[in-house]
């Protein structure tokens, strides 16, 4: 018998940061559940209460792209929501995530992301883009994410 196992005999299914984000959102299906006799209003500010301590949490290159984020979706589209979503913060409507923000920490890659659901209404003939890399933001691509936004919303 061969000690050498092959890559599909080895692969254990989820990586280490996939398992991670399921028990996130675990966890965040146990706060909604317990929050059920709350107000619509106390549960919206126990979300964002929950984002905020989220992206507290980030590294600083992070950090800094999702305190924007999190402004630039509240001004452009006020009627979104903020919720975790994985362990991410989003931005819903209607308890469906429209947008979320995932920091390269997340899944450890070289970039940020800014993705789209498609609950959001970016359809643009036969094919757009979902998901934005983010490494800075700058005036125009604040700009950028706000149209997006509000396009998203309808």
């Amino acid at each position: 018998m061969s000690s050498t196992k092959s890559a599909a005999e080895s692969y254990d299914g989820f990586t280490a940061e996939e398992r991670a984000a399921m028990k996130e959102h675990a966890q965040e299906q146990k706060k909604s559940v317990a929050r059920r006799g709350a107000s619509r209003a106390e549960k919206e500010a126990a979300a964002e209460k929950d984002v905020l301590a989220k992206i507290a949490e980030m590294p600083d290159a992070d950090r800094v792209l999702a305190e924007r984020i999190h402004q630039i979706v509240k001004a452009a589209a006020p009627g979104l929501a903020p919720k975790l979503w994985y362990g991410m913060p989003a931005y819903a409507r209607d308890g469906k995530v429209v947008c979320h923000f995932q920091s390269a920490q997340k899944f450890k890659t070289r970039y940020a992301t800014l993705g789209f659901s498609d609950e959001a209404a970016l359809d643009d003939g036969a094919l757009w883009p979902t998901a934005f890399a983010l490494k800075e933001l700058t005036a125009a691509g604040e700009e950028r994410i706000a149209a997006l936004v509000k396009k998203a919303v309808g």
